[in-house]
């Protein structure tokens, strides 16, 4: 089962709580090299202790500081001389109605959400590229494909990760370097702790476990041979030949049973 993992050397911010500690208990049981970064250091080194991982592998990191970020990444590349994944999992969700104008909790999560991980990707990419490999996880949610009220900036910043991360895969082919999107449901983190409009903060949908989804992200980890996992990876593709054949002939068929359908088509 660890066949893939082992020994990989892996950068995880927002790792003191939530699915980042959740990622980092996983991926330490199964023999990866972790490297973690948070602003709470208290709770990371008692992480870290619990992991038996070791000083130097806690970084007190906040991503809205891009010297912080690269000083994380560095800890990895001067503990272990490389750097085979980076996990930009930090982020807030201070959701609130756009008529309160909590403006300053937008700036926050812009910073957090958005600049925390294009900084993530600053400090491993040119890394990854003279090592000619690499895995950038980017941390998004169902948020960024549907919002909802009261969620407008918060899923406005999580649809900028996959934009920014499906940019990113189309261009780092060359240098062998992958990249994941990430896009969970409603989990059982602190992360709903940080909403501050009480309409907001009563709606509580039912959540998984972050357990739950680190099992899922490890399982991405571990298939570096297999094409990418369905559940939460964003990644657009062109229809096969089959997928277009059938959506021909069902084409057909609607227009043999419809004539005004087929007057429509000709027209057009």
């Amino acid at each position: 089962m660890t066949q893939g993992i082992e020994n990989k050397v892996v950068v995880i911010t927002g790792a003191s709580s939530g699915l980042g500690e959740a990622a980092a208990r996983h991926l330490a049981r199964n023999g990866a090299k972790l490297v973690l970064g948070a602003r709470r250091l208290d709770r990371l080194q008692a992480l870290a202790k619990e992991l038996s991982l070791g000083d130097r592998a806690v970084v007190q990191t906040d991503v809205t500081k891009r010297d912080e970020v690269e000083r994380l990444v560095d800890r990895a590349m001067q503990s272990h001389g490389r750097i085979d994944v980076i996990i930009n999992n930090a982020g807030l969700m201070p959701n609130s109605f756009l008529e309160r104008l909590h403006v300053e909790e937008w700036d926050h999560m812009i910073d957090v959400n958005i600049k925390g991980v294009l900084y993530g990707i600053a400090a491993a990419l040119p890394r990854m590229i003279a090592q000619k490999s690499g895995h950038i996880i980017n941390v998004s949610s169902v948020a960024g494909q549907k919002v909802g009220p009261g969620g407008a900036v918060y899923a406005a910043t999580k649809h900028a990760v996959r934009v920014i991360s499906e940019g990113l895969r189309q261009e780092v082919k060359p240098y062998n370097i992958r990249t994941t999107v990430i896009s969970p449901g409603a989990v059982a983190t602190e992360l709903t702790a940080t909403i501050t409009d009480p309409a907001v903060a009563r709606w509580r949908p039912r959540r998984s476990s972050p357990s739950d989804l680190d099992r899922r992200r490890y399982r991405l980890l571990r298939s570096s041979s297999r094409r990418q996992g369905r559940l939460a990876i964003t990644r657009p593709r062109p229809p096969t030949a089959h997928e277009s054949a059938g959506r021909n002939r069902r084409c057909r068929v609607r227009c043999r049973e419809n004539p005004r359908r087929r007057a429509r088509g000709r027209r057009g």
